[in-house]
């Protein structure tokens, strides 16, 4: 475990014993990276969203029947459970993909990342928590005098990561880096949480033998990516080419066993080896690691490609005009929901922020405020894919319950995108001038000086 030097950034006139959590400025190489993030998943959000307005106006357009028809066209091998229809291909499918980078991405940072030190991962991971558990709370309160209603507990409890890092890309170009670090590590949390939580409350029934088999399989998946290099022979490129069958074997195995396949995406995401820089040898440090090849590879197909087509099939909901949208604001679900996501979020995730650092005797940089925390819990009430997906499990679908649903979702993702993007803009702009004044103390070798007060350079 570093020092407490390497974590955070004390100034010279701070002679406090008490820990800071969450500084300003994470590692250099931290920092390039979740910059290079945020500027891949901006495309990603924007064919999100366009993907979801294409699919709102085509299901109620004069043409709506051929929206539908085409969303429930099924394709497939019916002996293998295979017999789906396009909308669950997407969700059981396409969204394999997506958490399999949650998954890469989750272990990436907690083995190589700036969070894989207790104290300073332990923040985000208890605002992703906090930020699960009491939008559901919230969300069971307001609902609670409605029947058949309570199944839908978990809908606001996750956070659309590419939604979310798109907007923070367009809005906060000058917002500190660790603001950027915590909202991806909430998120990815945030959405591990929610996908152990369709796994355990939203599988009806188990095939215990197909599940033994799927697990089997991702072992081997692990154990083959694990000795890729000595047992094969093979180059990162090469790799994911023998990886690719085995997963999907898994992902079929795991779709039969009645579980939730996307659970399979993220097992077989903590399988792969992440490479630990930090102190490694040139050699090392200079050659690509699996996890960075299937990132490369995976990370455009996932945001240009699998989300945005699972948007486009879940998020076409028939208004039925002006009644059907005003008969939808006035039902629960949507008070739920809405306020589950707007409201439920940022006070889950500041409150929680604030009972570990009361209690542990720790404090945000001084150069952060709470506010800031407010806009990146504002950010994660952005709720839309794997809501989306909540939503698709929690009501029969054609039921008045689940487009009801789907609407609130989108209405409040909205909401909280549009508070978020006036309270961080105005933070980006102060943030700008502290960057202009940082930026005359940058070194020849183009690191500024606050990163080399921080942890070592880990690639």
């Amino acid at each position: 475990m570093p020092p407490p030097d390497t974590i955070t950034r004390e100034t010279p006139m701070d002679t406090s014993s008490t820990r800071r959590f969450f500084p300003r400025y994470g590692s250099f190489a931290e920092a390039r990276r979740m910059a290079a993030i945020l500027r891949k998943e901006t495309v990603g959000g924007i064919l999100l969203v366009v993907a979801a307005l294409v699919a709102i106006i085509w299901a109620n357009s004069p043409v709506a029947e051929s929206y539908f028809a085409l969303r429930d066209l099924e394709l497939g091998y019916e002996p293998w459970h295979l017999r789906l229809s396009l909308g669950a291909w997407a969700a059981d499918g396409l969204l394999a993909i997506f958490f399999f980078l949650v998954g890469l991405e989750l272990k990436r940072e907690f083995v190589a990342g700036d969070l894989r030190s207790v104290r300073t991962a332990i923040v985000p991971i208890a605002a992703a928590a906090g930020g699960v558990v009491v939008p559901a709370l919230i969300y069971a309160a307001l609902v609670s005098s409605t029947p058949g209603l309570q199944h839908g507990w978990a809908i606001p409890t996750a956070t659309d990561i590419a939604f979310a890092v798109a907007v923070l890309a367009i809005i906060g170009s000058h917002l500190p880096s660790a603001l950027r670090i915590f909202l991806l590590t909430l998120a990815v949390v945030d959405d591990l949480l929610a996908i152990t939580i369709i796994a355990i409350f939203y599988t009806d029934a188990v095939d215990f033998l197909p599940l033994a088999l799927a697990l089997a399989v991702i072992a081997l998946y692990g154990l083959v990516a694990q000795r890729y290099r000595e047992s094969f022979g093979l180059r990162p490129f090469a790799a994911w080419l023998v990886l690719l069958p085995i997963g999907a074997v898994a992902w079929a195995l795991m779709h039969a066993s009645g579980i939730h396949a996307t659970i399979a995406g993220v097992l077989l995401g903590f399988t792969i080896p992440v490479l630990h820089r930090a102190g490694a040898s040139e050699a090392v440090r200079a050659r690509a690691g699996l996890a960075e090849e299937f990132e490369h590879r995976f990370r455009p197909l996932s945001a240009g490609f699998a989300v945005p087509v699972f948007a486009f099939f879940s998020a076409g909901v028939a208004l039925g005009g002006w009644d059907g949208v005003r008969a939808a604001v006035a039902h629960p679900l949507t008070l739920g929901i809405a306020a589950a996501l707007v409201l439920g979020k940022p006070l889950g995730i500041v409150t929680t922020t604030w009972l570990v650092t009361t209690f542990t005797r720790t404090r945000l940089d001084p150069a952060l405020r709470w506010v800031d925390l407010i806009g990146v819990g504002l950010l994660a009430g952005i709720g839309f894919t794997v809501s989306l997906l909540v939503a698709e499990l929690s009501f029969e679908t054609g039921s008045a319950e689940h487009d009801t649903a789907k609407v609130a979702i989108l209405g409040a993702s909205v909401i909280a995108a549009v508070l978020a993007t006036i309270l961080l803009s105005v933070r980006n702009g102060r943030y700008r001038r502290i960057e202009a004044r940082d930026q005359r103390d940058a070194d020849r070798d183009g690191v500024p000086d606050v990163y080399q007060d921080g942890p070592e350079d880990i690639g």
